[in-house]
């Protein structure tokens, strides 16, 4: 079983469908026995770092997903989900994140202006996926794989732990593993046939 965190920020209806689609079975819930007796754990996001910190601090999930990312159990996050992984966020003040992977979440308009970069903030739309380094989550991904983002901050000061980054102007972490907890940025729900393999391979990640 596969539990989706509800913690009244993410597209759950798209990701549990996506879910069904490939018969993987999964149940959305924010019950921490349900989490516990959970195989794999998701954890989606939209939205505001700082907003999605304090529901999970009010529905007191913060030290079981952590105490769970500890135990072993394969976490993924996706698009906020996967920022709050990391240490802190500086979107809209400075935030702390779950400490599960090492780094930080910046502002991508304030490192284009840094950089000069002529670009929209935020990246929104297909990009391609460039793999660099072996993890479950890419054992079926090509070379040319494009993928579906929707974001205005990125991760930074993690380089040891992406897996496969996306240019967009600098290179931005597309997906990100230390150990048993991963994350992606773009949507795997929204990026079709390479989103759905990417899916597939988190439900079989050994554990």
């Amino acid at each position: 079983m596969l539990a989706i965190v509800d913690y009244g920020v993410g597209n759950l209806f798209s990701l549990s469908r996506s879910l069904d689609y490939l018969g993987v079975e999964c149940q959305i819930t924010r019950s921490l026995a349900e989490l516990k007796a959970a195989d794999r754990i998701l954890l989606p996001g939209v939205g505001a770092f700082g907003d999605a910190r304090k529901k999970l601090t009010e529905l007191s999930l913060i030290e079981p997903i952590q105490e769970l990312a500890a135990s072993g159990k394969p976490l993924l996050g996706i698009c906020l989900g996967m920022q709050l992984l990391f240490d802190s966020s500086e979107e809209f003040g400075l935030h702390s994140g779950l400490g599960l992977i090492p780094g930080r979440i910046v502002s991508m308009r304030r490192a284009f202006e840094e950089a000069e970069i002529d670009l929209k903030v935020p990246q929104i739309g297909w990009n391609r996926l460039d793999v660099r380094k072996e993890s479950p989550l890419v054992k079926a991904l090509g070379k040319q794989d494009f993928v579906y983002y929707v974001h205005s901050y990125f991760a930074t000061d993690c380089q040891e732990y992406v897996v496969a980054d996306s240019d967009y102007g600098l290179a931005i972490p597309g997906i990100v593993q230390k150990d048993n907890v991963f994350g992606t940025q773009f949507h795997p729900e929204k990026s079709g046939a390479v989103g759905l393999k990417i899916l597939k391979a988190f439900a079989e990640v050994p554990l």
